[in-house]
Order: C-alpha cells, then structure tokens, then sequence
C-alpha cells in the first residue's frame, strides 16, 4: 500500500526539482558569459576561487542550519560539471 503523504511530500520534491533546473538554466547561462570572457583554457580551473566557494558554502550551510556535507558534496559536483562544460563549449578567439 502507498503512503499518500510519502505521495504529497513527493509532489512537493518534484516541484522543487523544476525549480532546481530554473536555477541550473540561469546559472549556465552566466557560465556562458564567463566562457567568453576567458582567453585560453588553462583559465577554467581557478583552484584558489573553488576553495573559497566551498569554504563559503559550508559557512552558510551552518548558519542556515544545513549540514554542510550535503552542500559541499553537490557544490563539489556541480563545479565539477560546470568545468567540464566549460572545457566542452570553451572556443579560443
């Protein structure tokens, strides 16, 4: 038998899950932007502002009460995806 408010609470992840892809569109929209304003490729990977993202995103996970292994671990992803777009859609002038 199906839990109708595991059902609910569903519906309610699935809507955010579009709202996550709303997000996503904008932000490689941005990503974009960056790509065109990089003159070589060796320019993708900024270790040093990756690090301060991470650190920053642990910081507000806590201040917002959120455990920061989850948020770090899909930030980690998420750069780590956005990189490998960049590196797929990067065109030298």
């Amino acid at each position: 038998m199906i839990n109708k408010n595991i059902l609910k609470i569903r519906k309610k992840l699935d809507k955010l899950d579009d709202s996550f892809l709303n997000i996503i569109k904008k932000r490689t929209k941005l990503v974009d932007e960056v790509i065109k304003n990089k003159k070589f490729k060796k320019d993708i990977i900024d270790k040093k502002r990756i690090k301060i993202i991470l650190k920053n995103i642990s910081i507000k996970s806590n201040t917002k009460g959120i455990d920061p292994k989850i948020t770090v671990k899909i930030w980690k992803a998420m750069i780590k995806s956005f990189i490998d777009y960049e590196f797929r859609n990067f065109r030298k002038k």
